[in-house]
């Protein structure tokens, strides 16, 4: 079908009437009493007016019917439609009495059609096997007519009366499944707009939880780096100025690169600058000698020994990057001036790896919760996204330090 043709607005008389209907619809379910009593007395009135006009003669079997009794009459199968909507069966019911005087006396009451709206919210409100008995109380006077008055062929008379019940169950029928359709689609339009509140809450929750990853791994590290620097260089000032201003040159270049990190981050997360963001690959394995440089810069002597050969996507280097960093970041806060720390990386088949990051610090030796924080949170969040397990905690006793170890299973086949 034509996109032109689906998207065309509606007609402006069909418009008119669906909003029409839509406002019909709404004030009933704020007033159904209002809309039930107005519908009742316009019945009341028509049937009153048939009785007092004298209309009622013209299909009169008998025209010496007494007044009161077409008056009760004409209220008999008035009055009920009020409940019409509530209790359809025991309005019917309520009507049984005056349809048989109606047919008995001869009066034929034109009133008496009205049981045909009770049997169409009968077909609409109730289950259908109701339909059975309604159907023989509406045609049990109709018999006991034909065989009183005997005007007209049997076919005639009870085929007729039958084809009236058919339609009117027919269009309850009709009303009733367009109805619990339309509910069906509304209930399906709110379940789906409330999965899509929710995946948009989680979306934005886990949005949130990666920026708040990498700003602590930027600002972070390079923080901790420019401190173990400005340590060094304040110390070195004294005995050797050329240090000093190699341990300047090194925060001024380590500060420069934190911004840019920043910049990018920043950018991707203004909407009328998507376009325009850095679009600067997020670090990977091939990162991680200026990595390892800028930490031993701020003091820090790292050791590696790398077995296998790196075949990583990209996700998994950034996750290996980022622990590697955050593991060293925490040595160079909490291990004390004379730590030392190894990395020890092997790549395995089908993208697995196994990490392992220890360190001679102090600062971790009593407890497991010194290096707590947003680091090891972040680092177990990254490691989860691949299935993979990350321990982290003092090492062994009697060595002195912090272990971190990483395992990244085999990559699942897509």
């Amino acid at each position: 079908m034509d996109p032109v043709t689906e998207d065309r607005a509606p007609e402006p008389l069909t418009d008119y009437a669906q909003r029409l209907t839509r406002s019909v619809r709404a004030f009933d379910q704020r007033r159904p009493l209002l809309w039930d009593l107005h519908f009742t007395g316009f019945w009341v009135t028509a049937a009153l007016i048939d009785y007092a006009g004298g209309g009622w003669r013209h299909n009169a079997h008998d025209l010496g019917v007494p007044g009161w009794l077409l008056l009760a009459m004409s209220l008999g199968f008035t009055v009920p439609l009020l409940r019409r909507r509530t209790h359809p069966g025991l309005a019917l019911a309520a009507m049984v009495p005056f349809a048989v005087a109606n047919a008995w006396t001869g009066a034929a009451l034109q009133a008496a059609l009205l049981q045909l709206v009770l049997i169409y919210h009968l077909a609409l409100r109730r289950p259908l096997r109701h339909l059975g008995w309604a159907t023989a109380l509406v045609l049990g006077p109709v018999l006991l007519s034909a065989v009183r008055y005997g005007e007209g062929t049997w076919d005639q008379q009870i085929g007729s009366h039958l084809m009236s019940i058919t339609v009117a169950v027919l269009i309850g029928v009709t009303v009733r499944t367009r109805r619990t359709y339309t509910e069906a689609l509304e209930d399906r339009a709110r379940r789906l707009e409330t999965e899509r509140d929710q995946q948009a809450q989680l979306a934005t929750a886990a949005e949130r939880a990666r920026i708040a990853r990498e700003m602590h791994d930027i600002i972070g590290h390079n923080l901790s780096v420019i401190t173990g620097l400005a340590d060094g260089g304040r110390y070195a000032a004294a005995k050797s100025p050329e240090r000093a201003a190699q341990a300047l040159d090194a925060i001024a270049t380590t500060s420069r690169q934190a911004l840019t990190e920043l910049r990018r981050l920043l950018d991707v997360l203004r909407e009328e600058e998507r376009q325009q963001a850095d679009l600067t690959p997020q670090p990977g394995l091939t990162d991680l000698a200026p990595l390892l440089d800028g930490v031993r810069s701020a003091g820090l002597p790292v050791s590696t020994s790398i077995h296998g050969s790196p075949s990583l996507p990209p996700g998994r280097q950034l996750t290996v990057y980022r622990v590697i960093q955050e593991a060293l970041t925490n040595t160079l806060k909490h291990g004390g001036p004379d730590a030392t720390a190894r990395i020890e990386l092997s790549y395995e088949e089908k993208a697995a790896v196994t990490l392992t990051i220890t360190d001679t610090g102090i600062g971790s030796a009593t407890d497991g919760t010194s290096r707590g924080g947003r680091g090891l949170p972040g680092m177990r969040e990254r490691t989860a996204l691949y299935g993979g397990t990350l321990e982290a905690g003092p090492r062994p006793h009697p060595e002195q330090g912090w272990r971190v170890r990483l395992r990244l299973p085999e990559e699942s086949p897509q």
